[in-house]
């Protein structure tokens, strides 16, 4: 009897403990997205204390009240849309926040992969989402911990466990969840102490190393707090851009994709670029004197850069205006270009025909032979050919042609190249102007091969 009366005593205890208020519903502000999240225990929540995510606060608590199997139900009213809606997977933990006894709920909202939390169509919270125990966990007060120290403390505390354990002696598995929901850190610490024995000796160096770490960190600590201010300046920029970075990290994939051909390129090219490297670096010194020595040139250089930005500042509005112009000159050579074309075929021609050769040819021996003066005035050196072809005639003469041929050309030449000794055979009471005629032959018979090929090449050669 006397055990049974323990028993009920603490569980009478651990009821008192919840704090007892009326049940909320699911009222709230417009906006705002209500959870009734189911604890073990409440401690010393209160309403109005806050609900963080990941430390950052979210909400607060609205109201506090008992289920009808003696747990803590806690309204949280979650405002910042953000965070919303939580999960199946969403857990929540009330903890202290500071010594003096403050609390706040710590929740993770939960993955998107799982389901969104049931919400209650009736009854007790009517409107808001619930949150079953198995999410939630029930702190240990730190004055609490600390009271199983002191007597008579730690004396009823051997006595509850004594009789718990004989109440609780076939309920192992339901006393270990409880204590696990109790404390969450509980369920992982045999795991934890496994993991911390199997790296003791990395533990071991890990403290011999951190010394040497933290001693240029300790002598540094100033720019470490000026880094810590930075960083934070840093993040709180990159929370006002938190959907730009998400786009850029969405993007990433893709440019990863597109880079990585490229980064093949870079490094054949950087294979390729060694040697030349390797030569570069040969010649760094004497590419640092030439820059060196560049710069004078740069500076007295800079005073005619401004300058003649100047004078293009200037001229834009001629330059502009001689578009019309351009547009004009376009059309022109657009048209002449057949022109063009053509002149260029025609000046081809001649350029291969030697026309131009021989028509210059003409003009000096034609002026040689018209430049004659005397005080007569200037007269036309020329050849007299008397033959029995120089006279009129209205019908062909036997030996007589009109056609210049080859034939017919190398006898004129001949003929010119006796002229000369004519000239010198004739009496000297001779007139004046047939000698000066019989002088220019020597002239005019190293034209007429010109004239001749000239003549050939506008009317054609005939037979």
């Amino acid at each position: 009897m006397r055990r049974l009366a323990l028993i009920a005593v603490v569980l009478i205890l651990a009821a008192a403990a919840a704090t007892v208020a009326s049940a909320s519903g699911a009222g709230g502000a417009n906006g705002t997205y209500l959870v009734r999240a189911i604890f073990d225990d409440a401690s010393f929540a209160v309403p109005g204390e806050q609900v963080r995510v990941a430390g950052a606060p979210v909400g607060s608590i609205s109201s506090l009240g008992v289920t009808g199997d003696k747990k803590a139900a806690v309204t949280l009213e979650i405002d910042d849309a953000r965070f919303t809606p939580f999960h199946a997977n969403a857990t929540c933990a009330i903890r202290p926040q500071s010594l003096i006894g403050e609390m706040y709920v710590d929740c993770d909202p939960g993955t998107a992969a799982a389901p969104a939390l049931h919400r209650i169509n009736r009854g007790p919270g009517t409107g808001s989402y619930y949150l079953p125990v198995t999410g939630t966990h029930s702190p240990v007060d730190f004055d609490i911990s600390q009271d199983i120290y002191r007597e008579p403390v730690a004396e009823r505390l051997a006595i509850i466990l004594n009789e718990l354990g004989t109440g609780l002696a076939a309920r192992g598995s339901d006393l270990n969840a409880v204590i696990h929901r109790a404390d969450p850190a509980l369920a992982n610490t045999d795991q934890v102490l496994k993991i911390l024995a199997s790296q003791n000796r990395a533990l071991a160096k890990l403290a011999t190393d951190s010394a040497a770490v933290l001693t240029p960190l300790a002598q540094q600590r100033r720019a470490l707090a000026d880094f810590i201010v930075q960083a934070n300046t840093t993040a709180v920029a990159s929370a006002a851009r938190a959907n730009d970075i998400q786009h850029s990290i969405q993007l990433l994939p893709g440019f990863l994709r597109q880079l990585k051909p490229l980064m093949a390129d870079l490094g054949t090219l950087a294979d390729q670029g060694t040697p030349l490297a390797g030569e570069l670096n040969t010649s760094a010194s004497a590419l640092g004197r030439e820059f060196t020595e560049l710069t004078p040139f740069a500076k007295a250089a800079r005073t005619s850069l401004i300058a003649l930005g100047n004078a293009a500042q200037k001229s834009q509005g001629p330059l502009l205006a001689t578009l019309p112009l351009d547009r004009r000159l376009q059309r022109l050579g657009n048209q002449a270009a057949p022109a063009a074309a053509l002149l260029d075929r025609l000046t081809a021609s001649l350029n291969r025909s030697g026309a131009i050769g021989q028509l210059m040819a003409l003009l000096f021996y034609g002026t040689n032979a018209a430049n004659g003066f005397d005080n007569l005035g200037h007269y036309v050196r020329d050849e007299l050919l008397v033959s029995d072809c120089t006279g009129y005639a209205t019908s062909p003469v036997p030996s007589c042609s009109a056609n210049f041929t080859k034939g017919s050309s190398a006898s004129a030449a001949a003929d010119i190249a006796t002229a000369p000794s004519a000239s010198r055979a004739l009496p000297k009471g001779s007139p004046q102007l047939l000698r000066a005629a019989l002088a220019g032959s020597a002239v005019a018979s190293r034209s007429s091969a010109s004239l001749s090929g000239l003549l050939n090449y506008l009317i054609g050669p005939t037979r």
